[in-house]
Parts: C-alpha cells; structure tokens; sequence
C-alpha cells in the first residue's frame, strides 16, 4: 500500500469515528427510587416518589399481604413471581402495586422500580436484557396492560417473560395491572374475524399463563368504600359532620364505589376545607 493510499484510508476512519454516535453511558439510578422508561430516547427518566403509604388502602388486605410477600422475596433475591393484578377499574391496583414498592423499597435501596406504558411491551425484551447487566433489583409496572392490536406485543411480552436462550433476568419481576384476567378486549371477535381472533385469544392467555401470581380486585361494596373515605379524612385531618352522607351522595353521583372514588371525593373535600393533600 503506497503513502497516499494509507493516508487517505486513514483521513476516511478519522472521519468515520468523529461521525460514530458516542457509546451510552450506562443508566445511573442513584437520583430516585421511581422511574418512567421513555422508549423514544431509551432514556430512564427519575419520579417522585409515590406519596400514598400503603396502609391507608383499605379494602385490600388480603391483596396487600399477597403481593407484599412475593415483592419481599424478590428484594431480598429470593425466588418471586411476576403478577397481574387484575379487577375492575379503581380498585387499588396501580397504587398497591406503587405503595407497596415503597414500603419494599424503604428495606432495600437498591431495589427501584421503572414504569413503562402498555404501548411500550414489544420492546420489554431489549429492556430486561438492558436491566439484566445493572447490579441492581428491579420493578418493571406497566398499568392498565391489554392487548387491543392482535398477538404482536403478547409474543414480545411472552418472549421477555421466558428470557429466550438466557433465561428470564433474575433481577427483574414485571408487574402488569389490567381489568381482564386474560388480558384480551371483550370486541377482538368483532375487530378481527373469528379465526384471527381465536388465535390471538390463545396467544394472549398463554401470556396470562407467565404470572405466576394472580391477584384479583373485587368491586368495593358500600361498607368496604365508606371505610376507605374514614381512613383518608382520619389520615389527612378532615373533619365534616356528615361524612359518610356525602361521601355516599359522591359515589352516586359518579355511579360507582371504588378506592379511586374515594380518593376523588376526599380531594374534594381537602379542598374544600383548605386542607393540603398528596399530589
């Protein structure tokens, strides 16, 4: 190889590499213990943390005590299962989930959890393997999970779930809230025919399969939710004479009984009484 030829080969690497995006620094999740994954950028994005304790959710004791146990297990590197937490809407499954990390997490510092949207599931697979190499433990919670376009992200879920060759992280337990058991919208029939829909149907309840643990939230009845408001009003100092009129009349009026319920309606007495509350 002649001079010239040597000096341009190497005026072309020089260019190459100033070109060539820097490597990723590695995620650095000393700042928070909550954290919301971007899949635009990769990006792990710190939260405050969950302002709730989870001693103030009434009406799921036995939910509580089921889920606390397996997270426990996990934090302390024990064997766990991933959950589905799963019910009708405004039930406490979302904030279960996030309040009994926080308790969990108060024990274990290294122990952090990173929320991701249901839109985001097809790329769980490149994130356990990126959570796989942290030396830390790891909560993945994504809220509200179905699967409303067909088997695609139910494979890609189901393919993280496994771990594929690797087996699945041992530091990660992934947590899906959903209003199905079985993950799957009641219109997939209509939506996609018969026999696309009978496949998918077989696909998503193979996901199901994957929790090892299940947990179910009933609807609240009247006792149950009225508890739940007397627990709040004691917690945040709300003193009214006619708390449970109201709160029932609330309740009426937004046709349905349900810890979210609840949450709104003393939201709007804190308001009303000047009284600050938890974002």
């Amino acid at each position: 190889m002649d001079e010239d030829t040597r000096s341009a080969l190497e005026r072309i690497a020089a260019a190459l590499e100033r070109l060539a995006p820097p490597a990723a620094a590695a995620p650095d999740f000393a700042g928070a213990r909550l954290y919301r994954h971007d899949p635009a950028t990769g990006a792990f994005l710190p939260a405050p943390d969950f302002a709730l304790p989870i001693e103030v959710l009434v009406g799921v004791e036995r939910q509580k005590l089921r889920f606390g146990e397996n997270l426990d297990r996990f934090a302390r590197g024990l064997a766990a299962n991933h959950a589905l937490l799963w019910g009708v809407r405004g039930t406490g499954k979302s904030s279960l989930a996030k309040a009994a990390f926080m308790a969990a997490a108060a024990s274990h510092p290294d122990l952090k959890l990173i929320e991701i949207d249901r839109d985001e599931v097809a790329a769980l697979p490149a994130l356990f393997d990126q959570l796989r190499a942290i030396g830390r433990r790891f909560v993945v919670l994504c809220d509200d999970l179905s699967f409303e376009e067909g088997a695609a992200a139910a494979k890609a879920l189901k393919s993280a779930l496994e771990g594929g060759v690797a087996g699945p992280p041992a530091n990660v337990l992934f947590v899906a809230t959903s209003n199905r058991r079985h993950l799957m919208s009641r219109d997939h029939v209509e939506t996609r025919g018969a026999l696309a829909a009978a496949e998918d149907a077989e696909e998503e309840v193979s996901v199901s399969d994957r929790f090892g643990l299940w947990i179910g939230f009933p609807p609240m009845d009247q006792e149950t939710f009225l508890a739940a408001v007397k627990t709040y009003a004691v917690r945040f100092d709300l003193v009214v004479p006619d708390l449970d009129r109201r709160a029932l009349q609330w309740s009426q009026l937004r046709g349905a009984r349900s810890g979210r319920v609840a949450w709104q309606f003393i939201r709007d007495l804190a308001g009303e009484l000047d009284k600050p509350l938890p974002v």
